[in-house]
């Protein structure tokens, strides 16, 4: 069990996060003397369905500790009962979720400002210390139990062949697997990539607004993110598309179809950028660092990986699954420096030296990401 950077806040709290992220084995440490509702349990969750008020009826009236309640997403009603519960006896709950659709779609009561909204991601280099390995991340990503067990492939093949379309079944968001099917893999082609979606439609076979919709299912899954373009005070024509990542590297190649014709590059390098992504979003998340995540690219194809922008400044980061560095690899960052100087720019190899050149910090991947919450966060006085 590898320490998370996560950190249990003072009052009642919604955590997000994809399946396998680690959401309850956290709790478990965090949190060993709460009372838990399991609702995976489909005996507890059989018990709730019929009455949500049990859960006032087995805490305690005295009891001040917290009470855990694992994917709530399964039995949004459940919320009204946690609401009362809060109001009127104060007590502090813990709730998981791998999907905020059925909590959004049937418009039932979010807690209204009463737990706080957080997130889980995979395993970041800081949290695996010196157990952490570039190129199995790359390969495997950081997923805890893909990290851990000894068929990290194994388990990949089964996250997406058996969780993914289990979820989606369970959720009632499409009755043709097939289909469904057919899209995550086209979708994987456009990983780190300005998304397409007449495009993906037309190699799944699939209408354009089944695609959208399942797009959509994705990011309410919380198993991808959509980025979209920086603009503010846009000096050049930008586009408009956002780019697409699947949520963690390994996910992302297990879901890529691989064959004699597919080269090294084109899943080594969207996979390194989908790994820097995911670092970026935890830094942001533990850290409360409040950046909203963007990149850059010009109508000509100029192009920045990612653009984080908040109190805390402005950031371009470029990612080269590269070793030597180029002066053309610096082209968009010194691009995005001209029209905002006041950005701090980086760039994240895979080689071991560390400079700096033409306002830009020239990084090795293998140093930013352990150090990402204080390389982002505000400067030291």
């Amino acid at each position: 069990m590898y320490s998370r950077e996560q950190r249990v806040p003072s009052r009642s709290f919604l955590l997000l996060g994809p399946r396998g992220t680690g959401k309850t084995a956290w709790l478990r440490t965090a949190l060993p003397e709460a009372i838990t509702f399991d609702l995976l349990d489909e005996g507890t969750y059989a018990e709730l369905l019929a009455r949500p008020t049990l859960v006032g009826e087995r805490v305690p009236a005295k009891h001040r500790g917290w009470v855990v309640i694992d994917e709530v997403q399964r039995l949004p009603a459940l919320l009204n009962e946690v609401h009362r519960l809060i109001e009127s006896r104060r007590v502090r709950f813990a709730l998981t979720g791998s999907s905020a659709r059925k909590l959004r779609a049937r418009g039932v009561n979010l807690l209204a400002g009463r737990a706080q909204t957080m997130a889980m991601h995979p395993l970041t280099a800081a949290e695996l210390g010196g157990d952490f390995d570039l190129e199995r991340a790359v390969t495997t990503g950081t997923l805890p139990f893909a990290w851990t067990t000894d068929d990290p492939r194994g388990y990949l093949a089964s996250y997406v062949g058996t969780y993914l379309r289990q979820e989606v079944l369970q959720e009632g968001l499409t009755r043709n697997l097939g289909a469904f099917a057919r899209f995550l893999e086209a979708a994987s082609f456009s990983q780190a990539q300005v998304l397409n979606v007449s495009a993906v439609a037309r190699d799944c076979g699939v209408p354009g607004k089944t695609v959208e919709d399942y797009f959509t299912i994705l990011e309410d899954l919380l198993l991808a993110v959509r980025l979209p373009v920086f603009s503010r005070r846009a000096k050049r024509r930008v586009v408009t598309h956002p780019k697409f990542y699947y949520f963690d590297p390994g996910v992302f190649r297990a879901v890529r179809p691989r064959g004699p014709l597919d080269g090294g590059d084109e899943v080594v390098g969207p996979a390194l950028e989908t790994l820097v992504l995911s670092h970026l979003r935890a830094a942001n998340d533990y850290g409360g660092l409040g950046y909203a995540l963007h990149y850059f690219r010009t109508a000509r194809g100029e192009e920045v990986d990612f653009v984080l922008y908040g109190e805390h400044g402005l950031h371009a980061i470029e990612v080269k699954s590269s070793s030597r560095v180029r002066p053309e690899d610096l082209a968009g960052l010194r691009l995005f420096l001209s029209d905002y100087p006041m950005a701090k720019a980086w760039l994240f190899h895979t080689g071991s030296r560390r400079w700096h050149e033409s306002g830009v910090e020239i990084v090795p991947v293998t140093d930013a990401l352990p150090q990402l919450r204080k390389l982002l966060g505000p400067p030291e006085r």
